[in-house]
């Protein structure tokens, strides 16, 4: 399994692991959802076959960030987050731009005392956010699937910390939230995965936010999922808003919802640290 793969493996387990929904999920070529460890096998191998061993579980994230290569402008950090956000490429084959396609410079959306999300003012704790949309065009019978990737970039990792914190507590103040007229979320839960727990290692901190997704314009319900991770002071975030003839995991002919949600997520985690870290 390459390195990527290996990555894509554990942040499965992190975000899925003991989460909001118990289904199975596959990593680039390989069935997934373990516990991410090896098991061993309780029949001796023949002479000569390799066994499964257990896998070494990290201690510890690995990333040391260069205090040097951290954005200190807003510039800096705009630069940072467009290199970071996933677009079509990192979701799956058939995802594809959406128009407009990247959110204003200005944009920060703020979730009201009424639980309808409204455009706010970007604090000043937050250097730069950026969002790039995505989606699968309408096509054989299936609707339009939406989907988005989000990245900020705070002035310090404990500012950073905070938007997590923030983030988990929406679901709990708000489980039914307007989104704009014409579509909402319902029934949400969160639930936090700090480095170690659950089987983060990918992240200093990690979370998964589900529910369900309705659209006036779409008969029925479809799954909402909002995954957000945290890499010393940047946050990502990747959002599938469930349509018609897609499912969250794979059916073996087509990558899930949530696979795909995962492996843009992990792209941008790997973004963020090749460019944040002390280079060796």
């Amino acid at each position: 399994m390459a390195y990527g793969d290996r990555r894509l493996w554990h942040a499965c387990c992190a975000v899925l692991a003991g989460s909001l929904i118990a289904t199975g999920c596959t990593s680039a070529g390989d069935g997934k959802k373990p516990d991410g460890k090896g098991t061993t096998s309780t029949t001796p191998a023949p002479t000569g076959t390799p066994t499964n061993a257990p896998t070494a579980v990290p201690t510890a994230l690995d990333f040391t960030p260069d205090p040097k290569r951290a954005p200190k402008t807003e510039a800096e950090a705009r630069r940072l987050a467009l290199a970071v956000v996933a677009g079509p490429d990192a979701w799956a084959p058939g995802y594809v731009k959406r128009t407009p396609y990247l959110s204003d410079p200005d944009y920060w959306p703020v979730l009201g005392a009424n639980c309808s999300w409204e455009t706010g003012t970007r604090p000043a704790t937050a250097l730069a956010s950026v969002t790039a949309y995505s989606e699968i065009p309408a096509a054989g019978g299936k609707g339009v699937l939406r989907v988005a990737a989000t990245v900020t970039i705070h002035r310090t990792e404990s500012d950073a910390d905070w938007e997590m914190a923030e983030t988990l507590e929406e679901a709990l103040r708000c489980p039914d939230q307007k989104l704009r007229d014409g579509e909402r979320i319902t029934g949400l839960m969160s639930l936090g995965n700090p480095f170690g727990v659950g089987g983060n290692v990918n992240a200093s901190d990690a979370l998964r936010e589900g529910g369900f997704y309705l659209n006036d314009a779409v008969k029925g319900k479809q799954p909402y999922s909002w995954y957000q991770s945290r890499i010393g002071q940047v946050t990502v975030a990747t959002v599938v808003k469930g349509a018609p003839g897609y499912t969250e995991m794979s059916d073996g002919m087509t990558i899930g919802t949530s696979q795909a949600q995962i492996q843009a997520l992990v792209t941008m985690l790997e973004r963020a640290q090749d460019e944040l870290e002390v280079q060796s």
